[in-house]
């Protein structure tokens, strides 16, 4: 009642109150004064009046509710202590509260419970308890110190549930209940009827993106094609994209786009904050469709190698008027050493200059940035360094405003009663203020600590500063702390302290009316690490998951503190190289690395990462091998009758589509009965799997009607059943056709032909089965079935060709017998006519023993694969003709004795694979070609290059020789004249040069008794070969006759080759005319020959050449010089009576200062220095050859060199933070290339550099905000295919001093703001430089 007298006087400042102070009251003052437990008692009742203000009477109010509570927890402390009440049932104090969130959104349940002996907690969802191990990227459950709580992640519809959380000793139990209801951003409704359309809408994702992988830097999209049926007129479907569970807005960064059909996000310049899981989700009135895949985003190449990449996602926190703490995550490649820490950058917005933040590197990955202009808004970005050098920053921060955080963002106001109530301020103008309370320290590194406090409530209107001080632990000497810059913001960081001191804080406010008292200190802090570096992750386990992906699992670090998350690295078993899997650290313990090699063997590791650093890295996985993970088989399809009796059916069905990546061992059929249309319990027919596609079901009963249904069997499982079959009666069969058959598979897919497998139907009908036809068609509607061949085939398989590649086809087959063709089996299909990547065909195989083999291979082996040989498509079960030796994805079929016996087709299949598979056939010729080449590698015969031949050398002396084209190094040669061996001598001597394989034997001269055969043997190992030469009768009167006295082969004369060579002599001019004369004589008699090289024959020796070397010249060529262009045609010889001529537009051209020809070494040249319009045209060069000449043209109609006209200075000197534009003038014909080079270095158009081509003419680089890293020197470089010509200029960047006047300007081109310089060539202006703050 008092409190109400008290606001009903609001207005009064000063007022007469009546208390009347009871026995109650007593004992809570003197419980707040003494702090005792004894309660004082008094009957007496005093009534004082007193006046009070309206501040002290309500500062009273709020020390009675103090004291009142103080009262009651000490009596329910006490009432605890009791040793009745020590054991209790558990008992909630804090109750889970019922939430409601949207979707994609993450809740968090609450709640206190207490209870001796500790109770246990379980939490429930609709009555079904919650497992998180089984679900840790779902659930999550914690309890510390007698606080429960659970978190549900990415919450979706189905999370919209009862959650129940029990706690339970052995004095009871107790539970509490708390709704949680989970709604859509689109408040879509539960898939259904759409009562606004009246229709139910239906969507499909087709077209999906993959897994996606992109480098930092580059431009990356995705995108699928979206289906919603049926198609309403002005309703389009909701398109929205997440990443990691949260929702994608529009940004610079990010980009999405609908077209009605196809959804694209686009990311622009990507970055390591753009990895992660994203999901395109669709949302429709009937309900949503969600599709979803990771995308990777590697480094960009760093430009010094070791260093270590740039860090990611850098954030700002607790931002205020001059202090804001900023955080980032620590890159997943610290390069060749471990980082020393990081350079924190901040940039006001608006401009483009950063500055540095701290002069040491930090090793935590926080820092306080204290300096700050409130008002003003800041990005901030930050750089890590290693022993090797720095690296590139990372992406910068969002903007954060220096402001405070009240202004920042203000309270929701409280509802409105219907009741106004007026109260006055007291004056706090010239009010000293009020002490700061509530002061702590909030982060301690050995680098820095970060002071936090709560502001006084009393500081009047005006502001307020902060004065730290700070003292050492044991000694009263406080000292400032911020001597050099008033603090605003009631945050503080110190960094000048030393490690491992303790020190003590304090803090004061003061304004213009004075100083206020100390707040109260610390306490002793010691200044060092506090948080510890995570403890390395349990051992990694890497799984097989796909061809290109391994599933990586691993134990949580223990103990760890603000867990940033783990980076997984893999490296290929021995290279010891380790790659990154992910470039963002992730949150859970299970990961899919994607993007490694088939086939690679990989060991996997993981490291923890907190602000503190990395942890070691966990023990090595197992080395896996990359490749796709077995899985149960897909479910069998087309279950149909094959044979019905009285009391059994044969039944048959398709084998799976998918195999899960292992062989189906088997099959498992179900059969039920059906009365009534109703159907019965399934029951097992086999209990042992059936090894083919069909099984004939015994003890049926006649006339009842069943239902089958099949699962398949592979390792890893069972698969599904299959759809069961309509229901069919058991009665005998008495049709006179055959059945269907059945087990259609196919084998040997290429682009233009397939093989065809079959069984026979288990029905023969009347009459027994006599042929198969084969159909076929294409998969698509509206086809027609045909007839593979004309005439009934009695194989049980078919090669079909004519297949179109890249087109899919369906097959059936009929049997038939003397009744007629029968039923058709079930369609086969489609099947892609396809020559898969790495198909492999049976290679035929002779050794050097001569044992033929057939040799296949296989680079898909996948665990438990088995290669299968078949003849005429039946498994071989008789080893006597072919012995099968496999070695790893090599198999290799011998013949053991081949003969007439083995010819048909031999096919080769590999288990658990996709149908790798290959035939040969072995036809009678061929068998006969293979037994040649075996006889040929068991006794081999040496290879001649040339038969043996006789050579007359000098003085009657002969040489016969030959020359071997295949030998080794322990060839053997025996030397033979009439079946006789000869050896080394005074008549013989003989010569084998291994190294050119060229056999010798040379004899002084021939006689009468050298008549007979001559015979080079030769061996090497098993391998024989022999060469002869004959000299009986006629032949060698006849070489003797010819050798019995010198004599001229080939008498003189001349020839020019193509390199301009006469034979006569090698090189020829007038000096050499004349007549050449050779003679040849000994004892036996003379010979001579003569030329005559003068006059006419000199000149028919010039006409020759000059053809030669005008035949040989190339066409004409164009290249640019610094004063021209230079046309000229390449000959391979010159001389000086060779005449060349030049013409232009068919004009001879003469000589001059600026149009010059001549001849340099082999190259004819016409120089052009200068060119104008005038010299553009047709060229002529015309090459004397002896007749009419050879001519080459070249035609510069319309063509110019590309060349930089003008426009760029020398040197450009810039003050950093400047901004630079710089224009070149370019010229040429074809329009030239541009390209802007940076210290020899190409530069590309980023974020950093603007590039532009504009009209064909104006090359220009703009900066935005120059650093003395882009000192260095520039050039612009044009080219087309007449010329290329480089701008070169080079570019300063300085730094200012502080004091430095700001009307002193360089030598070189500086300007202030709103300047610009013109540079002027001629009348053309061909540059401006633009330079601003």
């Amino acid at each position: 009642s008092d409190m109400v007298l008290n606001f009903a006087r609001g207005l009064v400042e000063v007022q007469e109150e009546v208390k009347e102070e009871g026995v109650g009251h007593v004992a809570m003052r003197n419980l707040f004064s003494l702090e005792t437990s004894s309660l004082e008692t008094s009957s007496m009742e005093t009534i004082t009046v007193e006046k009070k203000s309206r501040k002290r009477h309500i500062r009273e109010s709020a020390d009675r509710l103090e004291l009142s509570k103080k009262v009651e927890e000490r009596a329910e402390f006490r009432k605890k202590q009791n040793s009745d009440n020590l054991t209790h049932p558990p008992e909630f104090i804090v109750r889970p509260r019922g939430q409601t969130v949207w979707e994609g959104k993450t809740v968090k349940l609450h709640c206190t419970v207490s209870g001796w002996p500790k109770p246990r907690i379980a939490w429930y969802k609709n009555n079904v308890v919650i497992d998180e191990k089984v679900h840790p990227d779902k659930y999550t459950a914690e309890s510390n110190y007698n606080m429960h709580s659970l978190e549900i992640k990415s919450c979706d519809f189905l999370d919209t549930a009862q959650y129940r959380v029990s706690a339970l000793n052995i004095k009871g139990e107790s539970s509490s209940v708390a709704t949680v209801v989970i709604k859509s951003i689109t408040s879509i409704p539960p898939h259904g009827f759409c009562s606004e359309h009246g229709v139910t809408f239906e969507t499909a994702i087709i077209d999906s993106f993959e897994v996606a992988f992109g480098r930092e830097g580059e431009t990356l999209s995705l995108g699928c094609t979206v289906i919603v049926y049926p198609t309403i007129k002005r309703y389009q479907p909701d398109v929205l994209w997440y990443r990691n569970g949260k929702a994608l807005a529009e940004s610079k960064w990010v980009h999405t786009h609908w077209s009605g059909e196809k959804a694209t996000l686009t990311l622009v310049h990507l970055n390591k904050e753009d990895e992660g899981l994203y999901t395109l989700r669709v949302n429709t009135k009937s309900g949503f469709q969600s599709y979803s895949a990771y995308v990777f985003v590697r480094d960009e190449e760093v430009e010094l190698e070791g260093v270590p990449v740039a860090p990611l996602d850098v954030r700002c926190h607790d931002a205020n008027k001059d202090y804001v703490v900023v955080t980032w995550k620590q890159p997943a490649v610290e390069g060749s050493s471990s980082i020393l820490g990081y350079f924190i950058d901040r940039c006001e917005v608006g401009h483009h200059h950063w500055a540095q933040c701290n002069d040491t590197p930090v090793k935590y990955a926080r820092f306080p940035v204290t300096g700050l202009i409130e008002g003003r808004s800041y990005t901030f970005r930050v750089r890590a360094i290693n022993r090797a050098g720095v690296s590139r920053p990372s992406r910068a921060s969002d903007p954060v405003t220096a402001i405070d955080p009240h202004d920042r963002a203000p309270g929701p106001s409280a509802p409105f009663t219907g009741m106004i109530k007026f109260t006055e301020e007291d004056a706090t103008v010239g009010v000293v203020p009020g002490e700061p309370t509530d002061l702590v320290v909030t982060e301690a590194t050995k680098n820095y600590v970060v002071l936090a406090w709560t502001p006084p409530t009393q500081r009047g209107h005006e502001g307020v500063v902060y004065l730290v001080e700070k003292c050492v632990a044991g000694s009263e000497c406080w000292q400032r702390a911020n001597t050099g810059m008033p603090v605003k913001s009631p945050r503080f960081a110190l960094f000048d302290l030393a490690e491992g001191k303790s020190y003590n804080f304090r803090v004061r406010c003061c304004n213009s009316a004075g100083m206020s008292v100390a707040s109260s200190a610390t306490g002793d802090i010691t200044v060092g690490d506090v948080l510890d570096l995570p403890a390395a992750p349990g051992p990694a386990v890497a799984t097989r998951n796909t061809d290109t992906s391994v599933v990586v699992s691993w134990g949580a670090s223990k103990d760890v503190k603000h867990l940033v998350g783990y980076y997984i690295s893999y490296s290929v078993a021995g290279s010891d190289v380790w790659t990154p899997a992910n470039n963002k650290p992730v949150k859970g313990t299970r990961f899919v690395c994607h993007g490694l090699n088939p086939g690679d063997s990989c060991v996997f590791r993981v490291k923890a990462v907190n602000a503190a650093g990395y942890s070691h890295s966990s023990l090595e996985s197992e080395a896996v091998v990359v490749k796709a993970a077995i899985a149960i088989p897909g479910v069998p399809s087309g279950v149909h009758l094959m044979e019905a009796a009285r009391d059994y059916m044969v039944l048959a069905w398709r084998e799976p589509a998918v195999t899960g990546g292992a062989d189906i061992r088997g099959y498992f059929v179900d059969y039920r009965t059906v009365k009534g249309g109703v159907g019965g319990q399934w029951h097992e027919l086999n209990p042992k799997a059936v090894t083919c596609t069909s099984y004939k079901a015994e003890n049926l009963k006649e006339n009842s009607f069943y239902q089958f249904q099949v699962r398949a069997i592979n390792m890893a499982g069972v698969s599904e059943a299959s759809l069961p079959n309509v229901a069919l009666e058991c009665k005998e069969w008495t049709i006179a056709k055959p059945g269907a058959p059945h087990g259609l598979h196919v084998l040997e897919v290429r682009d233009s032909s397939l093989v065809l497998l079959w069984e026979p139907p288990t029905f023969d009908g009347r009459t027994p089965v006599n042929g198969f036809y084969v159909d076929i068609k294409e998969a698509i509607t509206g086809e027609d079935w045909k007839g593979v061949h004309e005439k009934a085939t009695k194989l049980k398989y078919m090669k079909v060709n004519g297949l179109i590649a890249g087109r899919s086809y369906v097959f059936r087959v009929r049997a038939q017998n003397l009744a007629g063709v029968g039923k058709t089996s079930g369609v086969l299909g489609p099947v892609l006519a396809l020559t898969m990547p790495g198909t492999h065909e049976i290679i035929l195989d002779v050794d050097d023993d001569g044992v033929i083999s057939m040799i296949f291979e296989c680079s898909e082996m996948a665990e438990g694969s088995e290669f299968i040989w078949s003849k005429n498509y039946k498994t071989l079960t008789d080893t006597s003709r072919l012995t099968i030796v496999t070695e790893g994805g090599k198999s290799r079929a011998i013949f053991n004795d081949p003969s007439l016996e083995d010819l048909g087709i031999f096919s080769c299949e590999v288990t658990n694979t996709v149908g790798v598979s290959a035939s040969y056939t072995l036809t009678e010729a061929g068998l006969k070609r293979l037994l040649d080449i075996s006889h040929d590698h068991k006794f081999p015969i040496i290879p001649f290059k040339t038969q043996m031949a006789m050579e007359l050398l000098e003085k009657g002396r002969v040489r016969f020789w030959t020359q071997v084209e295949k030998f080794t190094a322990g060839c053997h040669v025996d030397y033979v004249f009439n079946d006789v061996i000869v050896e080394n001598g005074e008549k013989y001597q003989m010569n084998f040069d291994k190294n050119s394989g060229i056999i010798e034997m040379f004899m002084d001269s021939l006689a009468v008794t050298d008549e007979g055969t001559f015979t080079f043997n030769l061996v090497d190992g098993k391998a024989k070969g022999s060469t002869s030469l004959v000299l009986i009768g006629e032949v060698a009167v006849l070489t003797l006759l010819s050798f019995s006295g010198p004599h001229f082969v080939d008498y003189l004369g001349f020839q020019v080759t193509p390199e301009c060579n006469v034979l006569l002599k090698a090189t020829l001019s007038k000096k050499d005319a004349g007549v050449y004369e050779v003679k040849l004589k000994d004892a036996r008699g003379k010979d001579k020959s003569m030329f005559n090289l003068t006059e006419a024959g000199y000149q028919t020796v010039l006409n020759e050449l000059f053809r030669v070397i005008a035949n040989s010249s190339t066409e004409i060529s164009v290249k640019s010089t610094e004063h021209g262009i230079v046309l000229y045609s390449l000959i391979t010889h010159h001389m000086e009576e060779l005449q060349v001529g030049w013409q232009h537009k068919e004009a001879k051209i003469s000589h001059s200062d600026r149009v010059q020809c001549g001849v340099t070494g082999e190259q004819l040249w016409l120089k052009v220095n200068e060119p104008t319009e005038k010299d553009k045209g047709k060229y002529t060069i015309n090459i004397c050859d002896g007749k009419d000449g050879v001519k080459r043209f070249c035609d510069l109609s319309g063509q110019d060199r590309a060349r930089v006209v003008g426009g760029l200075p020398d040197v450009v000197t810039i003050q950093e933070g400047k901004s630079l534009n710089l224009t070149g003038n370019v010229w040429g014909d074809p329009a030239p290339e541009v390209t802007w080079m940076k210290n020899d270095r190409e530069l590309v158009s980023d974020e950093r550099y603007a590039l532009k081509f504009e009209h064909g003419k104006f090359a220009s680089i703009t900066i935005a905000a120059v650093t003395t890293t882009d000192s260095g020197k520039y050039a612009l470089l044009v080219k087309n295919k007449y010329g290329t010509e480089a701008g070169e200029f080079t570019v300063s960047v300085y730094i200012p001093e502080e004091e430095k006047k700001k009307d002193s300007l360089p030598q070189c081109m500086m300007v202030n703001r709103e300047q610009e310089i013109k540079i002027c060539c001629g009348e053309v202006l061909v540059c401006i430089l633009l330079l601003s703050c």
